[in-house]
């Protein structure tokens, strides 16, 4: 997972061709068309792109409001990560990313996990996702189904009882349907891990 222990610099590309519009008198809100924005570490490099064809920005809050979002999380010079999502609401100086409705991030690697849900909350500085409602994880060998999920900086999902998860076959078929409470996904062993409370029940499958 990529550690973003630099401060985040935003880099003020949005402001051409945006109009002001004055609310109440007192509220700024700067509507931006095609925002294609760039956020860059205090040391120069990029830590992800966002993309939005109809967007606004909050003078006041400081906040971007986005539809129909498209964010590409960069390991170095390569993509790692690409989030989709209806909308988004980017905030605390773009260390906070909102996402709702439909939101789908999917990894670039050579399982091409996919994770699903209704709502993702991205804390940049802490590397942390929470995902929540409807959660739904996929790649060639597991489809796994949970109400939240939170993936950490070690690169670790961890599904939150209940679980349901069916393991494929060859034939990318249902093999296994198993029903358990918490199940942790490492994205870099492609192993599944799953256990109950009170630990009477810990295994741990590799694919």
């Amino acid at each position: 997972m990529i550690k973003f222990n630099s401060l985040i610099i935003f880099i003020p590309i949005f402001i051409f061709g945006c109009s002001p519009e004055v609310i109440d008198g007192k509220k700024v809100i700067q509507k931006i068309e095609s925002l294609n924005m760039n956020i860059f570490s205090k040391g120069g490099s990029k830590i992800y792109s966002i993309i939005s064809p109809n967007s606004k920005y909050d003078k006041v809050k400081l906040e971007f409001n986005l539809k129909k979002t498209t964010i590409n999380i960069f390991d170095g010079e390569d993509i790692k990560f690409v989030i989709n999502a209806d909308s988004s609401t980017l905030l605390n100086n773009n260390k906070l990313v909102k996402l709702n409705g439909n939101v789908e991030l999917r990894s670039l690697n050579q399982s091409r996990d996919l994770l699903y849900g209704d709502k993702l909350i991205w804390n940049i500085n802490e590397s942390k996702y929470e995902l929540t409602g409807n959660v739904r994880f996929e790649n060639r060998n597991i489809l796994l189904n949970s109400n939240k999920a939170i993936m950490s900086k070690e690169n670790i999902i961890e599904f939150f009882n209940p679980v349901e998860y069916i393991i494929k076959d060859d034939n990318n078929e249902n093999k296994y349907k198993i029903n358990s409470e918490n199940a942790y996904y490492n994205i870099d062993t492609e192993s599944l891990s799953f256990k109950s409370e009170d630990r009477r029940v810990r295994s741990t499958v590799y694919f």
